[in-house]
């Protein structure tokens, strides 16, 4: 019979372990949306060299898993300062994830962003240029608000996976929170209760999140 008796003194670590997972979310969110952003202006850019190098980037991290590029990362971080410094750079776990976390999430990203600056009328760029304004300045104060508005619940779901992904940052050790409780339920015999945990606990998280991004897309759509 299962006993889940030993999870609650297990709670200040499973915490930390939450912690790291947000962290590495939340970070991989925001430098995610930047660098999407920036490859969707490149891909949707008249420069043909541009826009197929936005493109070219955006197929391939689409095409292989976000296991290998963790793994990539994690081994490819060190050598690349190495080679720029000249001399040994210690790089922990968290930051070769985060960098994958974000190199990887941006060519997602970016299709979502792309998809919302074509949804904005193009007569509104050409109203922003009669005014006076530079494509920069169209962008940035016209074009790109507007589309963040209407693609905010798909930028919620991307959200979403991407805290659900991190828990393959167990393969270079770091301690998020699928991998605190396992390691927790493996030092005192009771794995099958904390993964069980664990679950419940992604499961009411993502599912409380997926019901908020429901509840956005109505509102939006009114």
């Amino acid at each position: 019979m299962m006993d889940f008796s030993a999870i609650i003194p297990a709670l200040p670590g499973l915490a930390d372990g939450m912690w790291m997972t947000l962290k590495l979310m939340v970070l991989g969110v925001l430098g995610g949306v930047l660098l999407g952003t920036l490859l969707a202006l490149l891909r949707l850019s008249p420069n043909r060299l541009l826009a197929n190098f936005a493109a070219t980037y955006v197929n391939y991290f689409r095409s292989i898993p976000l296991l290998l590029v963790i793994t990539w990362f994690y081994f490819a971080v060190p050598f690349v300062l190495r080679w720029i410094t000249g001399e040994d750079t210690p790089v922990g776990a968290f930051s070769s994830c985060l960098v994958a976390f974000i190199m990887f999430e941006a060519a997602y990203f970016c299709e979502i962003v792309r998809a919302g600056i074509q949804a904005i009328p193009k007569g509104q760029m050409g109203a922003a240029s009669a005014l006076g304004m530079t494509y920069a300045q169209s962008m940035r104060l016209i074009i790109l608000p507007q589309a963040f508005r209407k693609m905010t619940p798909l930028l919620l779901q991307q959200s979403i996976i991407l805290f659900q992904d991190t828990s393959l940052v167990y393969t270079v050790g770091l301690m998020d929170f699928l991998n605190a409780a396992r390691s927790r339920g493996d030092i005192i015999g009771q794995a099958h209760e904390f993964l069980i945990f664990a679950g419940l606990v992604y499961f009411l998280i993502s599912f409380s999140a997926s019901q908020l991004v429901k509840h956005l897309q109505k509102r939006l759509a009114v």
